[in-house]
């Protein structure tokens, strides 16, 4: 269950007057003096802000009250949202200070086994208390850190804090600069941690050298099932971090869900990856869009896909494989593969020849059942064949990101808000969420707790 935030109300008057001074990491370390108030989180929250001197946040008190609220109710398995991209707290944001209080707050819970605060202002102070939580918090399963300001120190010291823990499951670093030196610990860690499921280091200005060391580790770590490097900081043209990642993916028979967006993968690369899908048979997820991939590339998909009985959701949305690559893939899917569910061929440059193709490889495909085709070039054959997809009920509406309406008896495609990973980076203000037609990768392939 997961607890949103709401307006704070009548209790979001002026808080008190914060401190000029900031806790230093002797003060996490001393034992607390407070005891959990009987009158729940939001007590003992406001006791531990009184006495230690700290701004008193009524958007945090609300969102207490409200987990109080749930645990009264019997409800297990929260999982504590306060994240600072939401409407709801009207520009408020969660620092390092206000993080620590909260840490002490969560250390003993056991109603609590997620917490997601993205977008905030943790920075290292932050990150220095989330590794404390880590170390004491033991029902503690999924914890979300994306993008606040956490440099390589912090992510030493959450990586540091994860070599005993037992309980995380999933992580979630996306945005945090922790550059080369905190990936290499992230690295180690791994070789260490044998309870993590699913580790996300997306935007995080990783280097050669650390994505080299993951692809290193994982020839050896058979635990983690889902990686995301996203978008590392890459020089040269040898393709070195595509190279090692395959020759991982040769010898990992474990790892479930591969992310490589922004790699700069060419068609060199594209081959290696797909030389060494011959012999993997654990991954069921593989993203790598955003890349240089072209026609050439896809044709060694197209021949893996031949024979590969594991993969379900391929992401390829923005690389350029024309109409060529898109017939490679379609002969492959109409004829030969049957495990593929899901594929992704947004903005490919694809005219309407290759997007009809694939179109008719799912008429004789009955597995394929998601596709996303929007940023394409589409023609009036292309807007009928989707059309009649989708009213025969061969293609559900919520999985394609195209629907088809009528003008002056002419058939069009608008885009509609499906996808594989439509949420990734935010969640709607209203509606659900994480619903399994924005985010049909990770409904697919559901690995470790929460996006």
């Amino acid at each position: 269950m997961e607890l949103s935030q709401k307006q704070a109300g009548p209790g979001s008057g002026s808080p008190l007057p914060a401190p000029s001074r900031t806790p230093t990491p002797a003060w996490a370390a001393a034992d607390d003096s407070v005891a959990a108030s009987t009158g729940g989180l939001q007590a003992y929250y406001y006791d531990l802000c009184m006495e230690k001197s700290q701004e008193i946040k009524p958007f945090i008190l609300q969102i207490l009250q409200e987990v109080d609220e749930e645990i009264e109710k019997g409800s297990v398995g929260i999982t504590l949202n306060i994240a600072g991209n939401s409407r709801s707290l009207s520009g408020e944001r969660v620092t390092g200070e206000d993080f620590w209080i909260l840490c002490r707050v969560l250390k003993n819970n056991s109603y609590i086994n997620g917490l997601d605060v993205r977008y905030n202002l943790l920075s290292d102070v932050g990150a220095y208390y989330a590794a404390k939580l880590l170390q004491k918090q033991h029902n503690l399963i999924y914890l979300n850190l994306m993008f606040n300001d956490i440099g390589p120190d912090g992510g030493e010291l959450i990586a540091k804090a994860l070599h005993k823990n037992r309980t995380l499951k999933h992580l979630r670093m996306t945005g945090n600069k922790i550059e080369n030196k905190g990936g290499m610990f992230f690295a180690a860690m791994l070789q260490i941690n044998s309870s993590l499921d699913k580790l996300d280091l997306g935007d995080c200005d990783l280097g050669m050298q650390s994505v080299i060391a993951f692809a290193t580790v994982l020839t050896q770590n058979q635990t983690i099932k889902g990686l995301n490097l996203n978008r590392p900081i890459l020089y040269g043209e040898q393709e070195e971090s595509t190279v090692h990642l395959s020759h991982m993916l040769k010898e990992n028979q474990c790892l479930t869900e591969l992310h490589m967006c922004k790699h700069d993968i060419k068609n060199c690369g594209m081959k290696q990856l797909c030389d060494a899908l011959y012999l993997n048979r654990s991954l069921q997820y593989l993203d790598v869009s955003c890349n240089k991939i072209t026609q050439d590339g896809m044709k060694c998909l197209a021949d893996v896909l031949k024979s590969n009985t594991t993969l379900e959701v391929i992401d390829l949305s923005f690389n350029r494989m024309e109409n060529a690559g898109a017939n490679y893939l379609s002969d492959a899917l109409a004829s030969h593969n049957r495990t593929l569910k899901a594929l992704s061929v947004v903005s490919n440059n694809i005219e309407g020849k290759g997007l009809v193709a694939l179109s008719q490889s799912m008429e004789t495909n009955p597995t394929l059942s998601h596709i996303y085709i929007w940023g394409n070039k589409f023609d009036g054959a292309t807007c009928v064949a989707y059309s009649d997809l989708i009213h025969t009920g061969r293609l559900k509406p919520d999985n394609t990101d195209v629907e088809p309406f009528v003008v002056d008896g002419h058939v069009y495609l608008a885009e509609v808000s499906n996808g594989l990973k439509r949420h990734y980076y935010w969640t709607p203000g209203y509606g659900e969420g994480c619903s399994p037609s924005s985010n049909a990768g990770f409904s697919l392939v559901p690995v470790g707790q929460h996006l």
